[in-house]
């Protein structure tokens, strides 16, 4: 029997604890005044409620409520409602101490004791006290409910147990017409207390004990009591209808046994006690079968799940979640054909096609009972029929051997085996099998249990696995190694976590193996190259790999699927554990913590789509698009993250989403469809850019009419030559007092006449005289000249010609040799995709319809679009140019308008269905690859990917605050590239600069960890030594802030790195104390803070200093006791010899003046850490909270503040540790 641990916690002292009957909560109650709820399964803290004042010592779920009550040092009750997160009201009543409460199982009653010597009943609907149970005469240290009668047992310091009758209580209360008022009770509570309790009467009084007792309860079936006292003994108690009596007395705890309870399942006794020790009864055999030790904490309360197997114990420092013993059976998988396992005395056999389970085998232990309780794993050699059975006990574990025999029916008689010491056991071929002994030495033994090779290895193996074509699977430390027997040596290795079971693909050439840990998956390859690799937040069970190559594992309250390219999902919840034995189909076969066989139908639908996906099966893709629901966020997301818009857009219904996917795939036919759809100026603007860039100009026109645009559009018109359309635009300007538009339009068609009637127009006489008389336009310089000749009368207008260009030319842009505006520039002609040629032709089920033949995009205005200037009535404004109807009617370009001739030839549709294809996408930059290669997140700052370099910083060390490390990302992105000189007159090529010469392809970094130990770090050290501590702060704060953009390259450098951020920890306390000293007025603060300084870890040199300076201190405010004491801290470090006289001097003096002036908030003798933000010391023990990153300490009060020693992180923010280097095959993956 061993202690499986399932959850531990740090905190104060644990005084009460309570499981949720349903869900993995357990509810801990501390003597600080706190209770606190955890979830066991996740191992994670979801909620503190605070408002006692004083030790909380009991606290209880209800069984159907989303209840729970809580009792404490300041006389009250309190009922809390966890989903509303608050208290929903206090009971008052009792006059000391509360020592433990209880929720009725069935009734509406809270069951409270108390060191005022009473035990109180309440009705928790009525907030009021139904009953006062009085008869114990000293504290009452517990007291609960038997779980089917109506029964209370008690336990007191007056050496008594007490069985209460309570039936009266519930009849007068809970009976028909009766239901408990608070008025009734208010009424009747007077007289159970003056005159005698009538409603609760004393059945049976216990006594035994030598001294106080601290606790009993009932048996949950049988008609038993146990208890423990200070009298360091357990006892068994029995009772009938007429009398109680003492069975039997468990000896064994060295100290006040605190807490005992019933196993709820087996015949056994649970028992805790300050002397350290947890401990294990067997009520059959009287005697004690384990013994759980803890080295410095007392034990002080137990609780047991009522469902489950699971048990939790509070201490002084935290609290244990725990089991007593494996719940995993022991099962063994012959590809998805046969199951055997161990179920009782017996050795099973299952086939899954036709369910028939017939006992195969008997099996006995060495003591002549059942050993399946005891057995950790089962392995099977098919072709010898030889099964394997590892188990555990107190001798380290052992093998059994075991022969089938052929006409196996299974009989009763257990067949002999052959037996050996040995942790782990498997077979590695035919009649042979590979033991690890306790001395981690391998040997090869045949199916007689004989020895036949023995296998060297120079390094601890702690487990071995099977692995094909004769080699194992050896785990050692934290890495798996392929070992061969023939060569007798590893051929590979692969870092993991710590696996504890392994599970090979079937029926393949090439197999895969999934190695499963606590919480972690990682499938290899058969030469244990890591494919992927998979963290889960809760345990992983159990593993089993379906025929097409998918891995199909368990947590405890799901089942999931991980791809060979670790794609991951949940295929469907689970209420409690299984353990998956085979998965056929969409048919899961597990075993349930009964050992009986259970099938779960699962829908494959979302990981065989993605499998095919992988697999390039584009016709198995289309068939489960059109015969499965798969339309989801979760799906596109997915297709478009795997680089397969095409799919998605083929299958998706949501208009924007249709028209970004076909955006991202190039389909400007469905964009132009969605966009259409949706109306929208942005769309309209994006798939305008779209359309250019595929030459596709014509929509590029009507996304720039529907936008209006006119700039663009004018310029589209002048690079298509579509010189009838510029005049147009030319005409649309002026209507529209467009100046500006006017003027380009003109300028781009060479109208000099229209430059110089839109000149004169806006009151730019001179430029329009200028521009006619330089274009040889006399009649038109005249008419202006003579229009303004009085404000021109000083001119000459010899002059003004003399200043003219004697041989101008007309600026005029170039006309294209080469006019496509009738139809599209040439298109990028490649091959289809697979989905476009599936749904060619035709509008498909999925929306990709073409373009009718009267929706084409307009290349061109009509008549229609324009309004006739001439047709403008007399005194009529500037046209309303607002409205789609205006100009074009619905919109520029619909069906409606009658196109110019030209137009009209033009035949859209022909070109769509020569040229349906789909934009080639570039390939990834260097600073993609940067950052698709790495996980580290110096290389994605190198990389320019600002953003996932940030998520990583704050999910490895909790970093919010950034702004510190601006200059290092730019520092990053600077030093992993090369400028180039390129062709004259072109810009030069920016490259980026590696450090890895073969791929994967990793940037340049430009901040060496070298260059922070040897440089950084020793100017630090002589800006301290000098005394310049504000220049050394900035220093040590410059190595931390620099540290994460570093890259080092063995797992001794990075050792070394976890040093160096302890190092600059230590010293920014430190300086940030001494600066705070000098700013502080208060000589006794300044003593305080001074003192703090000494305790931080420093450098000799710089330790002396600290001390120096602490001694003298608190000599000036006559601490003599306290400056002795640095005195002698600093002998200790041998300083110069003038430093050890005045020491000295300072020792003798206070040896005979050994008294402090002034209390210090200052004790050497016990161990502290510093505060990062009060100043004040954390002694050992204390509740305290740390940076993710620098470790600094801080009070809990201070949890979510920024750090101010690093100046980065938040404090006890949940991180995953600073990685500094690349994990990979061979390589450790060192977290901090």
């Amino acid at each position: 029997m061993a202690m499986l641990a399932k959850l531990e916690t740090k905190s104060n002292r644990v005084k009460g604890l309570s499981f949720h009957p349903a869900r993995p909560w357990i509810l801990a109650s501390l003597h600080n005044g706190i209770v606190q709820l955890w979830d066991y399964r996740i191992r994670t803290l979801l909620e503190r409620f605070d408002e006692h004042d004083g030790p909380v010592r009991g606290v209880c779920f209800h069984n159907s409520q989303p209840l729970f009550v809580s009792g404490g040092d300041d006389y009250k009750i309190k009922v809390w409602n966890y989903k509303q997160r608050r208290c929903l009201f206090t009971l008052l009543g009792h006059l000391d101490y509360i020592r433990t409460v209880q929720f009725h199982h069935e009734y509406p009653w809270i069951l409270s004791a108390s060191d005022d010597q009473t035990i109180r009943i309440w009705n928790w609907q009525s907030r009021s006290c139904i009953a006062v149970l009085t008869g114990h005469n000293h504290y009452v240290m517990c007291a609960s409910f038997h779980p089917k009668e109506d029964l209370v047992v008690s336990a007191s310091l007056d050496q008594t147990v007490r069985v209460w009758d309570i039936a009266g209580l519930r009849k007068k209360t809970v009976s028909p017409g009766s239901h408990g008022s608070s008025h009734d009770d208010s009424l009747r509570l007077p007289q159970n207390e003056l005159f005698g309790n009538t409603d609760a009467i004393v059945k049976y009084v216990l006594e035994g004990h030598d001294r106080g007792v601290n606790w009993a309860c009932f048996h949950p079936t049988s008609p038993l009591i146990v208890s423990g006292a200070d009298d360091r003994q357990v006892k068994l108690w029995r009772m009938n209808d007429t009398k109680a009596w003492e069975v039997d007395t468990f000896r064994g705890h060295f100290n006040n046994v605190s807490c005992v309870l019933f196993h709820p399942r087996q015949e056994i006794i649970l028992s805790n006690s300050e002397d350290k020790t947890i401990r294990v009864w067997d009520m059959s055999k009287r005697a004690g079968i384990q013994t759980f030790r803890r080295e410095h904490d007392r034990f002080w309360i137990l609780a047991a799940h009522p469902e489950m197997n699971l048990f939790a114990a509070g201490h002084d420092s935290g609290m244990i979640v725990f089991k007593l013993e494996r719940e995993r059976p022991a099962y063994f998988s012959q590809g998805n054909d046969v199951l055997l396992y161990v179920k009782e005395r017996y050795i099973r056999t299952c086939e899954f096609a036709s369910s028939r389970d017939v006992p195969v085998l008997s099996i006995r232990s060495r003591t002549g009972t059942a050993s399946s309780g005891r057995v950790k794993s089962l392995a099977y050699d098919a072709q010898d029929k030889a099964v394997l059975l590892c188990s555990q006990d107190s001798d380290g574990g052992y093998y059994e051997l075991y022969q089938i025999p052929k006409e196996s029916r299974g009989s009763n008689d257990a067949v002999d085996s052959k037996r050996g010491l040995g942790v782990a056991a498997c077979f590695v071929g035919r009649k042979r099998f590979a033991v690890l002994d306790k001395s981690h030495q391998i040997t090869i033994r045949n199916l007689k249990n004989e020895e036949t090779k023995k296998l060297t290895v120079s390094f601890a193996v702690d487990n071995i696995f099977p692995a094909p074509n004769g080699q194992l699977l050896l785990r050692s430390e934290d890495k798996m190694m392929l070992y061969d027997i023939q060569q007798k040596k590893a051929v590979a290795e692969l870092t993991t976590p710590e696996i504890k079971y392994v599970f090979w693909s079937h029926g393949e050439k090439n197999p895969m193996v999934a190695m499963v840990g606590k919480d972690c998956v990682v499938i290899a390859n058969r030469k244990l190259e890591e494919q992927c690799s998979i963290r889960e937040t809760i345990r992983v069970k159990s593993a089993a790999w379906d025929e097409n190559g998918v891995l199909i594992y368990s947590t405890l309250n799901h089942i999931k699927y991980c791809l060979p390219n670790g794609d991951n999902g949940i295929v469907r919840t689970l209420d409690s554990a299984l353990y998956i034995t085979a998965v056929r189909g969409n048919r899961v076969y597990c075993l349930d913590r009964e050992f009986k066989n259970r099938v779960i139908s699962v829908d494959t639908t979302e990981y065989m789509f993605k499998l095919a996906l992988i697999q390039r099966k584009y016709s198995a893709v289309l068939k489960m698009v059109t015969e499965f629901n798969l339309i989801g966020q979760s799906i596109i997301s997915y297709l478009q993250r795997k680089g397969f818009p095409e799919v998605a857009l083929h299958f998706v219904k949501d208009e924007k989403t249709r028209f970004n996917l076909a955006l991202e795939c190039g389909n400007i036919e469905v964009a132009l469809e969605s966009a259409k759809v949706l109306d929208d100026k942005d769309a309209w603007h994006r798939l305008g850019v779209a359309a250019l860039r595929q030459g596709n100009h014509q929509i590029v026109e009507m996304s720039y009419q529907r936008t209006k645009n006119f700039e663009r559009l004018s310029f589209l018109y002048l690079i298509t030559g579509n010189i009838d359309k510029l005049r147009k635009m030319l005409k649309i300007s002026e209507m529209r007092g467009d100046a500006n538009g006017r003027f380009h339009n003109s300028l781009y068609l060479g109208d000099v006449a229209e430059r110089v009637r839109l000149l004169e127009e806006v009151g730019q006489a001179p430029l329009a005289y200028v521009t006619a008389k330089t274009h040889g336009l006399v009649d038109e310089a005249r008419a202006i000249f003579g229009r303004n000749e009085e404000k021109w009368s000083k001119v000459d207008p010899s002059n003004v010609a003399k200043a003219l260009p004697r041989e101008p030319q007309l600026f005029q842009p170039p006309i294209p040799i080469m006019r496509l505006h009738d139809s599209n520039w040439p298109l990028l002609n490649v091959s289809k995709g697979y989905f476009d040629g599936a749904t060619l032709g035709e509008k498909t089920p999925f929306g990709g319809a073409e373009i009718p033949d009267d929706e084409a995009p307009q290349g061109a205005w009509d008549d229609a679009d324009i309004p006739d200037p001439d047709a403008e009535e007399p005194g009529a404004g500037e046209p309303d140019l607002g409205a789609p109807d205006d100009l074009g009617g619905g919109g520029w370009g619909d069906a409606d308008v009658d196109l110019d001739d030209a137009l009209k030839a033009v035949d859209i549709s022909d070109t769509k269905k020569t040229h349906e294809t789909f934009l080639p996408r570039a390939g990834k930059s260097a600073m993609q690859q940067w950052a698709d290669n790495s996980t580290l997140a110096a290389d994605h700052a190198a990389a320019g990917s600002f953003e996932t370099a940030m998520k990583l910083l704050n999910s490895q060390i909790g970093v919010v605050n950034f702004e510190p490390l601006k200059p290092f990302f730019m520092q990053a992105v600077i030093g992993s590239r090369a400028s180039l000189p390129a062709v004259t007159s072109l810009p030069s090529l920016i490259i980026g600069v590696s450090r890895t010469a073969a791929p994967p392809r990793l940037p340049a970094v430009s901040i060496q960890f070298s260059q922070l130990v040897d440089v950084k770090l020793k100017a630090a050290y002589r800006s301290v030594t000098a005394g310049k501590f504000g220049d050394a702060l900035k220093e040590f704060l410059y190595i931390l802030h620099a540290l994460p953009f570093c890259v080092v390259e063995s797992k001794k450098e990075f050792g070394e790195a976890k040093e160096l951020i302890g190092l600059c920890r230590e010293y920014i306390t430190g300086l940030r104390l001494e600066l705070a000293r000098k700013e502080t007025p208060d000589p006794v603060r300044q003593t305080e803070l001074a003192a703090y300084f000494t305790h931080c870890n420093l450098q000799v040199v710089h330790l002396i200093l600290s001390l120096r300076s602490a001694m003298n201190t608190a000599y000036k405010i006559k601490n003599y006791q306290s400056a002795g004491a640095f005195a002698r801290r600093l002998l200790e470090l041998e300083p110069k010899e003038d430093v050890a006289v005045q020491a000295k001097k300072m020792v003798k003096f206070c040896e005979t003046n050994n008294d402090n002036a002034s209390q210090l908030n200052y004790n050497e003798k016990n161990p502290f850490v510093i505060c990062g933000i009060s100043f004040t010391p954390i002694y050992k023990g204390s509740a305290q909270v740390n940076c993710p990153y620098c470790q600094a300490s801080f009070l809990p009060q201070h949890k979510g503040k920024v750090c101010p020693t690093c100046q980065l992180s938040r404090i006890a923010a949940d991180a995953s540790g600073l990685q500094l280097m690349m994990p990979g095959p061979g390589k450790n993956r060192d977290r901090d």
